[in-house]
């Protein structure tokens, strides 16, 4: 499978995860045990931080509360923006801003250029708060470099 194919159905696999989940629990992964409210933004993160819900305390030992819930497969953990995703490109981020009924969304970086490009054509490419879980619109035309320090990503859903 191409990897903007696999990121973008394992993206949705993820926010479908978190929707079940907040749907029999009332709360957010995120809340569960914690101090945070669903009303709270929950600033962008890769899905390999244990507040996802994909990990547990660490990605090899322990399975976090969408899986113990049963709302993942464990072969999750397997997938390479979980297991060895080690620069920008590679991770999906997980995020949401305040507001219970905002939107959970799950971005990554596509991989290839004519992906990055019908994005930027889409206008459909954002850059991702990490403390108040807000995407910002990001204006690009086909053929932009995109900066991997301040990663651009393509967000599911649309």
């Amino acid at each position: 499978m191409r990897l903007h194919t696999r990121f973008k159905a394992d993206g949705g696999q993820l926010i479908s995860a978190v929707e079940r989940y907040f749907a029999v629990k009332s709360e957010f992964p995120w809340v569960t045990g914690g101090t945070a409210v669903n009303d709270d933004p929950f600033g962008f993160i890769t899905a390999q931080d244990p507040t996802v819900g994909v990990c547990g305390t660490s990605c090899t030992a322990t399975d976090g509360n969408l899986l113990e819930a049963l709302e993942l497969k464990s072969e999750f953990l397997n997938r390479d923006f979980i297991k060895t995703a080690d620069v920008a490109t590679e991770y999906m981020y997980v995020g949401k801003s305040d507001g219970a009924s905002s939107s959970v969304y799950a971005c990554y970086v596509p991989m290839s250029k004519s992906n990055r490009d019908k994005a930027c054509e889409d206008d459909k490419v954002y850059t991702l708060g990490a403390a108040d879980g807000i995407r910002t619109s990001v204006t690009c035309a086909a053929g932009d470099d995109w900066n991997v320090a301040i990663p651009w990503v393509v967000c599911i859903p649309e």
